[in-house]
């Protein structure tokens, strides 16, 4: 094996510990302030999603928010028991079943999205604009090649 293989391989296993360091350490910070708020992770990511992109299809909630289909079920009826989200029939199928944000979950988010959106710029302060548009790139390329 040549030098330069060698310090290549060295170099890419350094890159993924470091990185799966980080992400830890802020999916940790992430996590605490959503806990904050008397939800889950997963929970918050569909009220995120409702919020933000109005009512979606269950069965595809999971792909949008990177969750296997059994939990989305799970996660949806523990959000409906809060009195955040209800299901709504599809008028043209009935196969299809919608999960809407109610009033109660958007007044909820009103309230706590800006301070979770201040608790993220916190933890991504220490990178200025163009690193943290560098850091996108970056993720993006490893993301795709992966």
């Amino acid at each position: 094996m040549t030098n330069d293989k060698k310090q290549n391989e060295e170099l890419a296993l350094k890159s993924f510990i470091v990185l799966s360091r980080a992400h830890r350490a802020v999916s940790d910070r992430v996590e605490e302030d959503i806990r904050r708020y008397g939800l889950n992770p997963t929970e918050f990511a569909v009220l995120e999603l409702l919020f933000h992109k109005g009512d979606q299809a269950i069965q595809q909630i999971g792909k949008k928010v990177l969750l296997a289909s059994g939990s989305i079920t799970y996660v949806v009826d523990k959000l409906e028991k809060k009195n955040l989200i209800i299901r709504r029939a599809c008028p043209k199928d009935r196969r299809v079943t919608y999960a809407a944000i109610t009033e109660e979950g958007n007044e909820l988010m009103r309230k706590i999205f800006p301070s979770h959106q201040e608790a993220i710029e916190k933890i991504f302060s220490s990178l200025d604009q163009g690193e943290r548009e560098t850091l996108i790139e970056l993720l993006k390329k490893l993301g795709i090649n992966a």
